[in-house]
Formats: structure tokens, C-alpha cells, sequence
């Protein structure tokens, strides 16, 4: 499959059955027609919503047409990615997109409406039997009274909604339109351009000169905009902190984390306990500069090959198996579904021509999960299918056993299934790996994701913990406040042996997430409990494998942090952190066995 198809040239094997959620064109127009007619119906409810039987009978007309917008919006986006060039499809994706809002300022009065009533009168709803099935939607609201405003603040606050997007806005202007790289050498010795996308390539180069080059083009160009990035990080700053003052939280980090119900433990308690194993990144730093024979480890050697090149070819039938072989620790429930999914119409395979890059799992409650790929016959491919197989599965459990509303998983929660499921191969692929070179090239990609997922994103965690307790305190950040935070922080993780290069300090501007405050350190966590998840499953075999099947059958039927510690992973302890750092030391101390 080496030239890509036009869609019509791709098997029917290899392509999604969009026609189990729609068998046809006709069938989507008319649910969008029933659709249109509910949406006039929810509007007789306003002003209404004073008692349980007619908040149960809202929430019920709430619950059908959002299912029916999820199902028209995701088929039509589904047809759309097929190939994003063809008009009936492009249209297609825009008319669900309208309808969207539609739905969304039909259904916007309910919420405020209800919060409206005194709290005794919610109270009494919350245990009242009529609205029984709906307990948690109204613990949420409860939860959340204290932070709505009145009608008119409220009106004001969205009236600032779009001025608020202005540091966002203009940072995504600089970094992605305005700022231009020099040209730096590639492999070749030629004038290559220096891009966002070809950056890692250039830092993934065996030529260590090419590696420095693009480094220092990249934080050098930063650098001469040092101080329009720190005003624009202060103004996302300071917008965060005047909504959190305005909606009464203690600080940005508790607002963040409140909607989830995360305790602010959770988020000091991954910084401690990556603290605490610190020392292991300084062996793995101190190993990565044996690999590469250098006497110096500088921060452009992060991404440098440690092993000879080593290509591993996998088909995709050769991948589908060693990825029903390496779950099956899951047990027999799971691999079934998993087996069913794969030869099912689950999955859309290959690149075609217009088709939309990259991988995703999607869906909606009701028809089976699908997945978006565009496989290569590669590592990276094999560990995608896992990856996004596992993020199929907990859909499809979750959806099985769960009610609408309580079906669909929390961000905090989606990353865990499908990091579960590359843990696992890539335990299996150690296990059955015979080749020394093959067996390294494997612990190298898996020590890598630690570093770059566990140790790196905390440290970004870490960072905007810092800018956000100075700036609340009152404090002014000065982009010279900003490099040397940011440096210190490089220094302590990194260790003695890795040489912190002074153009490192310009890093915290180009990292778009800073943007989406208190977000990162859930890559860090989701990683940490899908790992802690496959120790407890490789060690204890039936008991963990049952704890986990019940983590994926909750959804989101209680909240995120409770559902994981039934399942035997406890974020609000370090102890899933030091289990995923045990493998980590696992993997350093195969690699050490391996260089002697």
C-alpha cells in the first residue's frame, strides 16, 4: 500500500461501516428533521422548572436530543474525514455543525433555570426518587451554585468571553503566522527550512551538528521575542485569575481542577513524587550520554537515536495479532469485544487521498465505537491501533453498562485505557524480543515516553504552578522571571550529567498548552495510572484484570479520581507514580544489562 488511494480504490475490508449508526443518506435527514421538531418541544418547558416531575421530563427531552445531535454530528464529521475535498460531505459536516449551536442555545436556559431555585428546593431534588436517575447531574449542579453569578454578571461575563480568548488569539498569531526560522543544515549539509513540524526530525538526527543547528535557530529566534511572549503569557495570567476571582475559588488551580472534583492533592502529590524520582532521570541521562559516546550531554542530545538504525516492518494484519496476543492478560470478555471490533467495521485503515491525518476513536452512545487510522507498516502504527483500540473498548464497556448521561469518560480518565493497552504490548514485545538491537530500539521508545510524558509534562506542571502562585500573590513576572524558573527547573530535572544549555530558558514560550491552564499534568497522570493499572494486571492476573474491566464499564458515573480508586489506583497517593517509576527502573536496568 505504498501509493495512496483515491476513497473509492480502498477494499471495503479495510474501510469503517458508517452505516451501522446510518444506512443511508435518507435515514440521517430524516433524524435531523425529528431533531429539528424536539428542539421546538424543549422550548415549552421554560419557566417551568420548579418541581421534579417536570425537571425528570426536561432532563428526558434534554437526554434524546443530545443524542441525537451526537449521532448527526459524528456521522456527518465521520464522512467529512473520509476525504475532507469532496462538497456533499463538506456540506454535510457544516449543517450538523449549525445545528450544533442550535441545540446548544435551545438547551442553554435549563441549567441556569434550575440553579435559580433555593437551595432546600435542590436539596430535596437531589433525593427525591422521581429524579433518581439524574442524582449526579444535580450533585454537579449544587456542587457548582457558589461559583454562578446572578442573571446580569453572568450576561457581562460572556459578554467578556471573547475579549478573554485575546492571549490565546494572539499567542497562536505569533507562534504559528509571524515567526519566522532561519534555515539550518540538514543530513545533507543543504539550507533546509527550520519549521514547528520539522524541529523534532532535525533534533532526531544522528548528525549531532544538525541537532545543535535547528536548537539554537529555534530559542535563538524565541529569544528576540522574549518579552512580547511573557506579556502575552501574563495576560492569560491575569485573565485566569480574574475569573476565578469572580466566580469565587481560592485560586486558578482549584478552578481548574473543580469541575473534575480533583483534589489539589493529586496535583501536588505527582510533583513530590516525580521529585522523588529524580534520581532515576539523572541514571537514564547519564546512560543516554554512554549511549551517544559524548562528554558532554547537552539538551539537543534528548531526541538523538541511542540504537543503530532499526526498522521494523509490521504489516497490518501482523500488528492486529500481536495486539490481540498482547492483551490478553485483559481476559476473555475483553479479547472477544477487542477481536469482534477488529474484524467488525470498527476501523477505517489506510491514507487515502483528502483524507484527515493523524488517529482518533469517536463515536456515539448506541452504535459501536470507530476508529480513524492511517496505518503505515511500522512500530508507531502497531502501538496506534493498541492505543486507539483501547480508547474503542472503554466506549464501548462504558456505553454498555452506563446510562446516557453517565456513559461518556472524563479527559482525566480517556488517556488511561489506551496507555494501558501500549504498556501492555510493549511488555509483550520485551518478552518475546530475541535480537539484543531490537530489544534496545524497544526500551529506548519506552524509556523515552517516560521522559517525555511523565517527567517532562510534570515539570511544565510544575512551572505553571510557580508563575500562578507568584502572580497571585501579587507578584510581577518579568520574562527574565520567566527564563530563570524555567532554567532552574531544567537544571533539577535533568541532573549533573546533562549540560543545560542557557538557550533552554526561552522554552515556556512556545509551549502552547500554558494556554490551557492546569492541563498538562493529566498526560503525567493518565501515564502514571495506566502503568500503575498493567503492574497490578501482570503481578496479580484475575483480581486486577476485574478491578480494571469495572473502570472501564463506570464512565463517568461518579467522579474520576473515586472511579479510579475502586479500580485499585489511588491518584490522591503517591503510590501509582512510585509503581510507574518501578517500571521505569525496570526498563534503565535492561538497558544497563544490555551496554555492558
Amino acid at each position: 500500500m505504498n501509493q495512496v488511494m483515491k476513497r473509492s480504490e480502498v477494499p471495503a475490508d479495510f474501510r469503517w461501516k458508517l452505516e451501522d449508526m446510518f444506512a443511508s443518506q435518507a435515514a440521517w435527514d430524516k433524524e435531523y428533521a425529528e431533531l429539528k421538531k424536539l428542539l421546538q418541544e424543549i422550548g415549552t418547558f421554560e419557566g417551568k422548572l420548579d418541581n421534579a416531575k417536570t425537571i425528570a421530563q426536561a432532563f428526558a427531552l434534554e437526554d434524546t436530543i443530545s443524542l441525537h445531535i451526537e449521532r448527526l454530528y459524528v456521522y456527518a464529521n465521520m464522512r467529512h474525514h473520509e476525504d475532507m475535498a469532496e462538497p456533499t460531505q463538506q456540506a454535510l459536516s457544516e449543517k450538523a455543525k449549525k445545528l450544533n449551536v442550535e441545540v446548544g442555545e435551545a438547551l442553554s436556559y435549563i441549567t441556569p433555570e434550575i440553579l435559580g431555585l433555593p437551595d432546600e428546593k435542590l436539596q430535596s431534588f437531589v433525593a427525591d426518587p422521581t429524579l433518581a436517575k439524574y442524582k449526579k447531574t444535580l450533585e454537579d449542579m449544587l456542587r457548582q451554585k457558589p461559583h454562578i453569578l446572578s442573571k446580569a454578571e453572568e450576561a457581562l461575563l460572556a459578554q467578556v468571553g471573547n475579549m478573554s480568548q485575546a492571549p490565546d488569539t494572539i499567542f497562536g498569531m505569533l507562534n504559528n503566522a509571524d515567526l519566522k526560522f532561519p534555515k539550518v543544515k540538514n543530513d545533507k549539509g543543504e539550507e533546509a527550512d527550520l519549521t514547528h513540524g520539522s524541529y523534532i526530525q532535525f533534533l532526531e538526527s544522528r548528525n549531532r551538528d544538525v541537532r545543535k543547528g535547528a536548537f539554537e535557530a529555534m530559542y535563538g529566534t524565541y529569544g528576540k521575542l522574549r518579552n512580547t511572549f511573557a506579556a502575552t503569557l501574563g495576560a492569560n495570567l491575569t485573565k485566569n485569575i480574574f475569573y476565578t476571582k469572580a466566580r469565587k475559588y481560592p485560586s486558578v488551580l482549584e478552578s481548574s481542577l473543580y469541575g473534575d472534583k480533583i483534589p489539589v492533592d493529586v496535583y501536588t502529590n505527582l510533583i513530590s513524587a516525580i521529585h522523588e524520582s529524580l534520581p532515576l532521570l539523572h541514571r537514564y541521562m547519564e546512560l543516554r550520554k554512554k549511549l551517544l559516546k559524548v562528554d558532554e550531554l547537552h539538551m539537543y542530545d534528548l531526541f538523538a537515536p541511542l540504537v543503530d538504525e532499526y526498522d521494523m516492518d509490521i504489516t497490518y494484519e501482523e500488528a492486529k495479532k500481536t495486539v490481540l496476543e498482547s492483551l490478553k492478560p485483559l481476559g476473555e470478555e475483553y479479547c472477544r469485544t477487542l477481536e469482534g471490533g477488529l474484524q467488525g467495521g470498527w476501523i477505517d485503515v489506510y491514507e487515502n487521498e483528502g483524507k484527515r491525518s493523524g488517529a482518533y476513536q469517536w463515536g456515539a452512545y448506541g452504535t459501536h465505537p470507530f476508529v480513524l487510522l492511517n496505518h503505515k507498516d511500522n512500530l508507531n502504527s502497531m502501538f496506534t491501533l493498541a492505543h486507539e483500540m483501547g480508547h474503542a473498548l472503554h466506549s464501548y464497556l462504558s456505553d454498555k453498562h452506563q446510562d446516557y448521561r453517565t456513559a461518556q469518560y472524563t479527559i482525566f480518565l480517556a488517556e488511561v485505557a489506551s496507555t494501558l493497552n501500549e504498556a501492555l504490548l510493549m511488555d509483550y514485545l520485551l518478552k518475546h524480543s530475541t535480537d539484543p538491537k531490537q530489544k534496545m530500539f524497544l526500551l529506548t521508545y519506552y524509556a523515552d515516553q517516560f521522559r517525555t510524558t511523565v517527567f517532562r509534562q510534570t515539570m511544565f506542571a510544575e512551572f505553571e504552578k510557580i508563575i500562578y502562585d507568584r502572580t497571585e500573590k501579587g507578584e510581577s513576572l518579568t520574562h527574565q522571571d520567566l527564563c530563570s524558573i524555567y532554567y532552574d527547573l531544567n537544571l533539577k530535572y535533568h541532573g549533573t550529567s546533562m549540560k543545560v544549555d542557557k538557550e533552554i530558558e526561552m522554552e515556556w514560550a512556545r509551549i502552547p498548552h500554558f494556554y490551557t491552564s492546569f492541563y498538562v499534568f493529566k498526560y503525567a497522570t493518565g501515564f502514571s495510572a495506566a502503568t500503575s493499572f498493567s503492574k497490578q494486571i501482570l503481578d496479580e492476573g484475575a483480581p486486577a484484570v476485574d478491578r480494571y474491566l469495572g473502570f472501564l464499564k463506570s464512565g463517568s458515573s461518579d467522579y474520576s479520581i473515586e472511579i479510579l480508586k475502586r479500580a485499585g489506583v489511588d491518584m490522591s497517593s503517591p503510590e501509582p507514580v512510585r509503581q510507574a517509576m518501578s517500571v521505569f527502573e525496570s526498563l534503565i536496568e535492561q538497558m544497563e544489562e544490555l551496554t555492558k
